[in-house]
């Protein structure tokens, strides 16, 4: 039972570290940049996206958390119709938020 135990937890760790969410064909047109990248865009909006940071007791991987959140609010921010993403808040327990704009290229 034990070892039945452990193998469950195992499988939980090694897959914790692994991301699922896709970025959708839209979603690789929106691009992730910093506040001062966006001074001649308009702000059409903010999203807020959230993934789980916890697997079975055990915090995620920051980088892969971040990267979640980033294809999240890219595909978000396509949807609305923007095509750049800004941070607007720092990650706390797999939550950020993201201002969404529309840039000329």
């Amino acid at each position: 039972m034990k070892l039945k135990l452990l193998v469950i937890l195992l499988s939980f760790v090694l897959i914790g570290g692994c991301s699922w969410i896709d970025l959708t064909a839209e979603g690789k047109n929106v691009r992730v940049m910093g506040r001062h990248d966006v001074a001649g865009c308009k702000l059409i909006g903010n999203t807020t996206a959230t993934v789980t940071d916890t697997v079975a007791g055990l915090k995620r991987k920051e980088h892969i958390i971040k990267d979640n959140l980033e294809t999240l609010a890219r595909n978000a921010a396509a949807n609305m119709g923007g095509d750049t993403i800004v941070p607007e808040s720092k990650i706390e327990n797999g939550k950020q938020t993201f201002n969404v704009y529309k840039c000329v290229r």
